[in-house]
């Protein structure tokens, strides 16, 4: 077997031990992270069983997703997203970090050009100044305008604690989860079934909480190249 093989059974063996110390809850999907590896690892990991790839960067994305054209894959964009570059993403993707309403707006316009329905996340950035996202006061006004769009739909929502360790990152995951039943209670026709949280360093943690996407890179693919 491989060293791709190899890493893949062992994220997914811990993903699994992580489900059972979570009890019964909803399945959650791994996101093999793929920013700046060639398409040829991702045909690896394709061919080794995973469906869903994530990516950071519009352009990036774009490239790999018009290179890429194996059936079955389920393309998500957790990268920061310009209004300028919805073009590249929406109609292709998930997309995770929706954190303003002018981005809003413009997925709502792509899309309507498509004729389609845009899935988003909302990033939600629980105290940190130098990160995106919109914070829990201010996500009831985000999911509102979301909500006045044709064409945009909310799955849930998304974030990106403070590095730091495991046990440490906990408490953003639990605060993202009641943060989605508070939305829930004030929007009771939106189920917001999505939650993104964990990375490789976490994400088990995550998982305990209620994660139902993680975006695992370096623990599947290795060290990015610089």
């Amino acid at each position: 077997m491989n060293p791709l093989a190899e890493r893949i059974d062992a994220v997914l063996a811990r993903i699994d031990d992580a489900v059972t110390r979570r009890g019964p809850g909803p399945t959650v999907e791994l996101i093999a992270v793929s920013k700046r590896h060639e398409v040829g690892a991702i045909s690896q990991a394709y061919a080794h069983g995973l469906r869903s790839f994530g990516e950071n960067y519009a352009q990036e994305f774009a490239a790999k997703h018009d290179q890429f054209h194996a059936a079955e894959v389920r393309w998500h964009f957790i990268g920061g997203l310009q209004t300028n570059k919805v073009k590249l993403v929406v109609g292709r993707s998930l997309i995770h970090t929706v954190d303003r309403p002018r981005l809003v707006r413009a997925i709502d316009k792509r899309a309507a050009q498509l004729g389609i329905k845009q899935p988003v996340l909302l990033e939600v950035n629980f105290g940190e100044p130098q990160k995106a996202g919109v914070s829990p006061d201010e996500a009831p006004s985000l999911l509102d305008e979301v909500d006045q769009c044709e064409h945009v739909t909310c799955e849930g929502l998304m974030t990106i604690p403070p590095v730091g360790p495991p046990e440490q990152t906990r408490r953003h995951f639990a605060a993202l989860a009641s943060l989605r039943e508070s939305l829930r209670g004030q929007h009771r026709a939106i189920e917001l079934p999505e939650l993104s949280m964990g990375m490789s360093a976490d994400f088990e943690v995550a998982i305990e909480e209620g994660a139902t996407l993680v975006r695992i890179g370096t623990a599947i693919f290795g060290p990015r190249p610089s």
